[in-house]
């Protein structure tokens, strides 16, 4: 069995054939060709560990083991932290064990970069990203990839970190609240583990795109927004499993008016439909997109003889 430090994947991930491989995987839990179940989750007194198996044709087997620990942001410690195993499908042998912190990051972040490139508006220009953790990051390195962003605002409920986050970017400006980042912006990522709606709907001008990947304790987005948007996800379970395998945001609205990001890139159900639409894209996460990344990381580990190789017997 293979064995994947964090610097391993880091050095491994690309960005670009990432994108690509969340993009398969998407179409092929829509095509039927996934089996996902809902999360589950042990909760301790300050955080919690979630479980996602997952399986994808033509990638094989896999369980992500992920903790959530929010209140890590005041130490130097991540509040995602895991590791992920990827099975073969055709014996059940344990192929790999890599760390799960990193793909988490950033299969994240590239999902919401997916649901920008199927769902902006073509002339989108104005990106603004709300929060400045580690999603904020993966945000910045991966939804530009997507769109010819000319101005990317920030904002944070720490002016400092928004200052780094900028930083990285010649792009960026930090915003002096959520408010001022998000009017007349055409993208908005919301990014931050809130527990109450950090925008309204009044902000949003039509036309303007948004995605949500926070809201494990919480909503993130207010109900209102989603009740007046059309809202594409991951896989309708999003409505149809109580947190934390579902979203706070669509446990009142039926399944059947969501559409899957597969569906529109399988061609079977519209994405925008007006510039003037206000589309929103609320992710929860869901182990077959982990599966489909891990398997990415593990074949160009082994073409690259990259990490130790461990005997289990």
């Amino acid at each position: 069995m293979l064995v994947l430090s964090r610097t391993d994947v880091q050095r491994l991930l690309s960005l670009p054939r990432m994108l690509e491989a969340l993009e398969s995987g998407f179409r092929a839990h829509s095509a039927g060709k996934t089996s996902a179940p809902p999360r589950t989750a042990a909760r301790g007194p300050v955080g919690l560990l979630g479980a996602m198996p997952g399986w994808v044709s033509g990638a094989g087997l896999a369980i992500k083991a992920v903790t959530v620990f929010p209140d890590n942001v005041a130490t130097d410690r991540p509040s995602h932290q895991g590791v992920i195993v990827l099975f073969d499908d055709h014996d059940g042998a344990p192929l790999c064990v890599m760390d799960g912190e990193h793909i988490t990051a950033m299969r994240t972040a590239g999902a919401a970069a997916v649901s920008v490139r199927l769902l902006a508006k073509q002339d989108a220009r104005v990106l603004a990203i709300l929060g400045s953790g580690a999603q904020g990051r993966s945000h910045l390195a991966t939804v530009p990839l997507v769109h010819a962003f000319t101005s990317i605002r920030v904002a944070s409920r720490n002016r400092e970190h928004a200052e780094k986050l900028a930083a990285l970017d010649s792009r960026c400006v930090v915003a002096e609240s959520m408010e001022a980042a998000v009017r007349d912006a055409d993208v908005v990522c919301c990014c931050t583990d809130a527990r109450q709606p950090i925008v309204q709907r009044g902000w949003l001008e039509a036309g303007a795109h948004l995605t949500s990947v926070g809201g494990t304790f919480g909503p993130e987005i207010p109900a209102d927004l989603i009740a007046s948007s059309r809202v594409f996800v991951e896989w309708r379970g999003a409505a149809q499993s109580a947190p934390p395998a579902g979203a706070h945001e669509l446990q009142d609205v039926d399944p059947a008016t969501l559409t899957e990001l597969g569906e529109i890139l399988n061609g079977t159900r519209p994405g925008r439909a007006s510039d003037n639409e206000i589309t929103v894209y609320k992710s929860t996460g869901v182990a077959f997109e982990d599966t489909v990344v891990a398997r990415l990381v593990y074949d160009d580990a082994v073409s690259a003889h990259v990490g130790l190789e461990v005997d289990l017997g």
